[in-house]
């Protein structure tokens, strides 16, 4: 029988048709000093950096013109679309904000205790934390609160808002980016203009700031138009995430491996769970899958309900009540993920839309806040030196994150998480190799992107939702705050007509139940596949694995608060 591999099945989407000329008049545009694109912790650090620096530097804020920094956010609001774990390592928040007070910065504790658990089906045996995953006076935060805190203190330094803001092309003119057009508002399912309809405008910048976080779309247009993957491989996990209400306060944090994720070669499944206490009253609980996986029957969103049925976890929830739900991919190619420079003419990445986690700690947001804060540094550099638009005008960016912790970090583990792809135990021995070593052996493990891997039809099957304790993926998308708008054109680029085994893993993988194999379609070769468009969370899985996704309407999507 012949493999089928997604790869083989690209979707209608060309990256150079987000690449445009400046053809807006002064009347016509926006100028800003700075553009930012994304309001994440990597746009955010950079805007509060930019605002601190520029208040010492009169000269240079007064000729970045009435708006200096404008930082433009596709959710509703900042935070909106924020969603991880999250543990953080507090050291890059802290010197972001060196005269604020921790209990200032938005978190609910600072790590005292932790463990790892190996799970079986009904049992669990603990086993010692790797160094990586140490967390000892790490503090759980949920991102999307600080991002709400970060955007004030960016607004009271001076950088302009744009929330509901989508941005659809970047601008590039004699090999230099010049800015973004934002997307139009008001338009039907088929494109056509309705009453409400309002055009994007062309925003101008000196330097644009790529933070859009993970699968970004603008930053995959720019790494693609300069050739910058030539040299890496980006592979990606899902993490699906909920947040309990609990009578009883989790007093550690824990991470488990093994079951409900099955560990042969075959199924190519790597992956994990977390549980974090958020207060008293609360519990951060998730599940991580590597979007390499083999069997299309896998679906993070059913094996986290399915994972909340062992009676470990069943001790710590308990009889609490779900409070909020969501989802995001997570960059796991850590240092080979990379592309070859960090900044291009005129404009440079941070944070996830760089490729800036480490998988093996399960870190991410530290570096985001800390690559953002290097970024605004390097930009006022080029700035006063007058020469962020050339060719190697930002490179005081590359040099500052070669030298920072970011780079250190990843260059150890560069190995851990393409070696999982081969096997759970080739993994293990690499795991254990690297860690000794710190980093040294092995020097290159080779490995592939999600959707050049084959793909089956399994059987796995997962426990019927209850609706209290389990639930549905459509229930799940409600718990989001998912407000799109049912009417607008869809975002998602997929071959609709494609082998029966790419469908199943598209609807399997979807956490929000986007795509859908109609009823009447045959059991074995190729099938229709239907795209449910406005359930998306914009999780940014379908990238990974055969399709594009899109920015939609500004606003769209969903409305975290707790996450």
């Amino acid at each position: 029988m012949s493999q089928v591999f997604p790869a083989d099945y690209p979707p209608p989407f060309q990256s150079s048709d987000y690449v445009a000329l400046p053809q807006a008049g002064e009347d016509e545009r926006i100028e800003v000093g700075v553009l930012i694109v994304g309001g994440g912790p990597a746009g955010l650090a950079c805007a509060v950096r930019l605002g601190q620096l520029l208040a010492q530097n009169e000269g240079l804020l007064e000729s970045l013109g009435e708006v200096p920094i404008a930082v433009a956010e596709k959710g509703k609001a900042y935070g909106s679309h924020l969603l991880s774990g999250a543990c953080m390592k507090p050291e890059p928040i802290r010197d972001l904000f060196p005269d604020t007070p921790d209990e200032e910065i938005p978190h609910y504790t600072e790590v005292t205790g932790e463990a790892v658990y190996f799970m079986t089906r009904g049992g669990k045996f603990r086993i010692p934390a790797p160094p990586q995953m140490k967390n000892h006076r790490n503090w759980v935060v949920s991102i999307s609160q600080l991002g709400r805190w970060m955007s004030e203190q960016a607004e009271e330094l001076g950088a302009f808002l744009l929330p509901e803001t989508d941005v659809q092309k970047v601008l590039i003119d004699d090999g230099a980016v010049l800015g973004v057009v934002t997307g139009d508002k008001g338009r039907g399912r088929e494109g056509e203009e309705l009453a409400t309809f309002e055009p994007g405008v062309e925003v101008h910048a000196k330097v644009t700031v790529l933070a859009e976080g993970t699968q970004g779309h603008l930053a995959g247009v720019v790494r693609n138009y300069y050739d910058l993957d030539r040299d890496s491989t980006q592979i990606w996990e899902l993490g699906v995430k909920e947040v309990w209400e609990v009578e009883k306060p989790l007093d550690r944090v824990v991470h488990t491996l093994g079951w409900p994720l099955r560990l042969g070669k075959k199924y190519r499944e790597y992956g994990g769970s977390w549980l974090y206490p958020m207060g008293e009253d609360k519990v951060s609980l998730g599940f991580v899958v590597g979007l390499d996986f083999a069997d299309a029957t896998t679906s993070p969103h059913d094996l986290l309900q399915d994972f909340k049925t062992h009676p470990f976890i069943r001790s710590i929830l308990g009889d609490g009540k779900r409070l909020a739900w969501g989802a995001k991919t997570i960059p796991g190619g850590g240092l080979w993920g990379l592309p070859s420079r960090l900044h291009v003419p005129g404009a440079v990445l941070t944070g996830d839309s760089a490729g800036f986690v480490d998988m093996a700690a399960l870190k991410g947001v530290n570096y985001a806040i800390r690559s953002g804060t290097l970024a605004a540094d390097a930009i006022v550099e080029a700035l006063e030196a007058g020469t962020a638009d050339q060719p190697a005008g930002l490179w005081g960016y590359d040099k500052r994150i070669r030298d920072s912790e970011i780079w250190k970090d990843l260059w150890k583990v560069r190995n851990i998480r393409p070696a999982f792809q081969k096997s759970f135990v080739y993994g293990g021995m690499v795991h254990t190799m690297a860690t000794a070593s710190a980093g040294r052996l092995p020097k290159r493990v080779k490995f592939k992107a999600d959707a050049a891997e084959p793909v089956f039809v399994g059987s796995r099957k997962y426990q019927k939702p209850d609706g209290e304790y389990t639930f549905d993926k459509l229930g799940s998308v409600f718990a989001s705050g998912n407000q799109t708008r049912d009417d607008q054109p869809s975002h998602i680029r997929i071959q609709r007509h494609v082998p029966r085994e790419i469908a199943v893993a598209w609807e399997s993988m979807c956490p929000a139940k986007v795509y859908e194999i109609a009823d009447d379609q045959p059991t074995n070769g190729t099938v229709t596949v239907q795209v449910n468009a406005p359930n998306c969370v914009q999780c940014g899985a379908i990238t990974a694995k055969g399709g594009q996704l899109t920015p939609p309407e500004g606003g769209s999507g969903p409305e975290y608060t707790l996450t």
